[in-house]
């Protein structure tokens, strides 16, 4: 896939940028793991370094603010230790073994940052990092931005259940289907809640609620999540069904080779939509909403940079 992926999906028009913060950012994020027990030996120590959550959190929020940055990189980093716990320990493919801890982290959720009733000792070690970063939201002062972020990993943790259930029955989802859940498998949507915390905050609920504002939204987080899927696809495809090509082939009968042309067509044809939705957004935009359009370009563009070299693909 990569000497495919370069050649064939059309790379985001848009300039490419990263914050001058990312070493910062690595060494805090690393120690920040390391604290919270994320890293609990060498092999997946050294599998979160090489992930570089800090190389992606700073292409995708640039113009971020220090303290939303970090939050932003140490979100990914707990992200990546969750994928893979999920992979290396099997519990990603057995609904009865994950569902226990996906509940304590809802539970983390439900508490909104405040501290948890049991003693941290009691609590695995992403319940504790988890409710870290939202303790960090909450004492932002920005409410708003807490109860988004905590709905959406909500969806997030509820589609990995669903992941399970599909693996372990051997179930291949539609296409339609899996396009509607990727959304949320890949955790693009608490992601760009904190980018839109460290950018200022998001627009006002009457923009949030514009038809094409909400579906540059999600044409956005569909873009970051397929974009994963075609730079993953090699290394994956003998190892999981949950990829836009796979589906694909699945439901067309297709070899691979056409199934992942047709999954980078459908990248392609998501990027020429996102293009004319931002041009129809921005006609006489309010500020809020160009920093929030502005935000979900950087990590459209931020995630293609970062996949062509990341090691997490290899």
């Amino acid at each position: 896939m990569r000497t495919f992926a370069p050649t064939a999906v059309v790379a985001p028009p848009f300039h490419p940028r990263a914050s001058p913060y990312e070493p910062v950012l690595a060494r805090a994020s690393v120690r920040w793991a390391a604290r919270h027990g994320l890293a609990a030996d060498p092999d997946a120590a050294q599998r979160l370094r090489r992930a570089n959550a800090a190389e992606l959190a700073a292409r995708a929020a640039p113009d971020a603010n220090p303290t939303g940055l970090q939050l932003l990189s140490d979100l990914i980093t707990w992200l990546f230790a969750l994928d893979d716990v999920c992979d290396e320990d099997g519990i990603g493919a057995d609904p009865g073994r994950i569902s226990p801890l996906v509940s304590v982290l809802m539970q983390v959720l439900d508490q909104l940052g405040e501290p948890a009733g049991a003693p941290a000792t009691d609590r695995p070690p992403l319940a504790t990092a988890l409710a870290d970063i939202c303790g960090r939201i909450r004492r932002q002062g920005r409410p708003g931005a807490l109860l988004r972020f905590a709905a959406s990993l909500h969806h997030y943790l509820f589609a990995l259940v669903w992941e399970a259930g599909n693996r372990e029955q051997g179930r291949v989802p539609t296409v339609a289907e899996y396009v509607q859940m990727r959304r949320h498998t890949g955790a693009v949507l608490p992601s760009f809640a904190l980018t839109d915390l460290a950018g200022g905050g998001l627009p006002h609920s009457r923009h949030r609620v514009d038809p094409k504002l909400a579906r540059l939204n999600t044409v956005a987080a569909d873009l970051v999540c397929w974009c994963n899927d075609l730079f993953s696809y090699d290394k994956e495809r003998d190892q999981d069904n949950h990829n836009l090509a796979a589906v694909i082939a699945h439901q067309t009968g297709q070899d691979p080779v056409n199934a992942l042309a047709d999954a980078v067509t459908a990248f392609n044809d998501g990027l020429a939509l996102y293009l004319r939705l931002q041009a129809e957004v921005l006609a006489d935009a309010p500020p809020p909403v160009v920093r929030l359009v502005a935000a979900r370009r950087h990590w459209i563009r931020g995630t293609y940079d970062w996949s062509m070299n990341s090691s997490r693909y290899q």
